[in-house]
């Protein structure tokens, strides 16, 4: 890895992603605005960027047995891999999600009217993302495992109907970024998932549901934009 300070963040995650939990404390996107410097993040942020530098670093350095490495995976499983644990958390936990932010704008909606603004911007992601992996496992994903599958056998690989594997990944992250800014946005109306003091037991489970559904979002947005899709484009130019 080049020095740290003129290395893309989503680059270090890629490598690390034990680093994303100090990025995501400090605000940092490095799911969909990976590509910008370390060095640039702490100007923007107006951080020391040695300090940011050294923590980094001992996150690095620090031995660790949890941390996967994507990055080393070929990309079929990766794509298997994303589709089977974020697609499917994502299509697990929408509705009860739904259901929960629905219940919460009836019993405390005329106590807390920005319930109705946190609902509306789930229900438009929820829509949204639904169509999203949609088109990444009938249209990307199986394009990415046919260009392996070539790769392996040595066959010549069929040009796909969209010209290009640039196409759809410029549509998806687009889409990451719509995604982005959505959860953003719902981390500010709940201040930042800390329930108000007259919350119930419902209304702290959604608001922690909620946390962890962006959560695993920023990491789902992270391998598909750092790694994936950047190795899918990899790939795609050795059949040229």
């Amino acid at each position: 890895m080049e020095t740290l300070e003129k290395t893309p963040i989503g680059e270090i995650v890629a490598q690390d992603f034990r680093t994303a939990a100090l990025f995501s404390k400090l605000g940092i996107d490095f799911c969909c605005k990976g590509h910008r410097t370390l060095e640039e993040v702490s100007q923007k942020k107006s951080l020391d960027t040695n300090e940011l530098s050294r923590q980094l670093k001992e996150i690095i350095e620090t031995k660790g047995n949890n941390n996967i490495d994507f990055k080393s995976w070929p990309l079929d499983l990766l794509s298997d891999y994303v589709e089977k644990t974020h697609h499917r958390y994502i299509e697990e936990k929408t509705p009860v999600l739904l259901a929960f932010l629905s219940k919460l704008c009836k019993v405390h909606g005329e106590r807390h009217p920005e319930l109705f603004e946190i609902n509306r911007l789930f229900t438009e992601s929820a829509q949204d993302l639904a169509a999203h992996l949609k088109k990444e496992e009938l249209i990307l994903f199986p394009f990415i495992r046919k260009m392996v599958a070539s790769q392996i056998s040595g066959r010549p690989l069929e040009a796909p109907h969209f010209g290009t594997v640039d196409n759809p990944i410029a549509m998806m992250k687009h889409e990451h970024d719509t995604e982005g800014e959505r959860f953003r946005e719902i981390a500010k109306l709940t201040d930042q998932y800390n329930p108000p003091a007259d919350a119930c037991n419902t209304y702290r489970t959604t608001f922690m549901m909620l946390k962890d559904f962006e959560e695993d979002l920023h990491k789902h947005i992270h391998i598909e934009n750092n790694i994936l899709f950047v190795k899918a484009q990899e790939l795609e130019q050795t059949f040229h």
